[in-house]
């Protein structure tokens, strides 16, 4: 990414970042009319919560500790506290503007307004504590998503192929060790004949991976034709061939525009992500160029991090893609904006011959909390009916 193009998605993203936490402490301010000794707290703890992200990340670049595993995490939860603090602030703020045409509320100057706010202040802290909380709860619990699709090919003698798919892991200092053998101990409980992972595998940066050895329970995952991956744009924010490089030390075959026949009987196709063009300044290949070698009447899979230009891919000849990225918004209601942008945010879809999954990821991004879907685990059973 060019330097000027950073400058300035920065600065739009500090200055929402503070706009909105500003909104928040404001209105904080106002709560606490009541108990006014209470505000000097509270200012020092919205200078923590607003700081601790970027302190965190950046820090831990060159100093990973319990310091800034701390600052990390408590800049990441407080993204799930600002999202519905600012939801249910928003939503105050409309009931206000009602009463003031039909004064069902008490309203300022009112004998008690200060402690009807105060009360309605813990409501709104009740209500979102709880659901960051149960977000929280929801992240740390994956399904596993069973698919059977049937393709119109040979499998040169299988009939069948079980494929254990997984996007999006996030590794890092919230992805850390015990989600990590989580991960690694579900997958192998599936017995899956091949393993595949559709990109962002790691979290930017490298170096908490590194630093809390989270390759080394990459190197138990167990399949007997091979366990492949992909770049995503998270590798690629981090870094990129760092990130690549750890993970085929660790186990992983990772696919770079490249298609692998396995065992004579079909393809696995891994694009690199489209990001790759806006942080490393090299396009990647399309979907044509990577499969006109290939022979066709071999089933072909294909992974591609971000699920764009579904046609391009059916026309391709492609018969599954796996992908992930969306999150499916991962926190309520972001869900239906990843709908809009995308032609499938979430689930199965088939366009003509071609298949397409699109997992919510295993992680992750920001806040440790899901509150609009469920991680997941993709467990696929592919049949050959030629």
């Amino acid at each position: 990414m060019k330097i000027g193009a950073l400058i300035v998605f920065l600065s739009v993203i500090l200055s929402v970042h503070a706009g909105v936490n500003y909104y928040i402490y404001h209105r904080g301010i106002q709560w606490l009319e009541l108990y006014p000794q209470y505000r000097q707290w509270f200012k020092w703890l919205m200078l923590l919560v607003v700081l601790a992200y970027p302190l965190g990340r950046f820090t831990e670049r060159i100093w990973f500790s319990p310091v800034t595993n701390a600052l990390h995490w408590i800049g990441a939860v407080w993204f799930a506290f600002m999202l519905y603090f600012v939801l249910a602030l928003v939503a105050v703020d409309i009931l206000r503007l009602i009463n003031g045409f039909f004064h069902f509320m008490a309203e300022p100057g009112a004998d008690g307004y200060a402690r009807f706010k105060f009360t309605g202040g813990l409501v709104v802290v009740a209500l979102v504590t709880t659901t960051v909380v149960a977000g929280a709860i929801n992240a740390w619990h994956p399904k596993i998503s069973k698919h059977n699709i049937a393709i119109a090919k040979s499998g040169n003698g299988k009939k069948s192929l079980h494929i254990v798919a997984v996007s999006d892991v996030h590794l890092g200092t919230i992805i850390n060790k015990g989600k990590t053998k989580k991960l690694v101990n579900t997958i192998n409980g599936l017995k899956p004949d091949i393993i595949l992972f559709a990109g962002d595998v790691v979290d930017e940066d490298i170096q908490p991976v590194i630093k809390q050895n989270l390759g080394d329970y990459l190197k138990y995952l167990k399949a007997p034709l091979g366990i492949y991956g992909i770049t995503g744009n998270h590798e690629y924010i981090g870094g990129g061939e760092a990130a690549v490089t750890y993970l085929e030390a660790h186990g992983l075959k990772m696919l770079r525009d490249t298609a692998i026949l396995i065992d004579d009987s079909f393809y696995v196709v891994g694009r690199e992500d489209r990001d790759r063009n806006r942080f490393a300044g090299q396009q990647r290949k399309t979907v044509a160029q990577l499969t006109e070698s290939l022979n066709g009447s071999k089933p072909i899979i294909m992974l591609d991090h971000q699920p764009y230009n579904l046609e391009m891919v059916q026309q391709a000849g492609v018969d599954l893609q796996i992908s992930g990225h969306t999150h499916h918004g991962q926190m309520w209601p972001f869900g239906f904006i990843t709908s809009k942008i995308f032609e499938l945010s979430r689930g199965y879809l088939q366009k003509g011959d071609s298949h397409f999954i699109v997992s919510t990821g295993f992680g992750t991004w920001g806040p440790p909390v899901r509150t609009g879907n469920r991680p997941e685990i993709l467990d696929i059973t592919l049949r050959f009916n030629p």
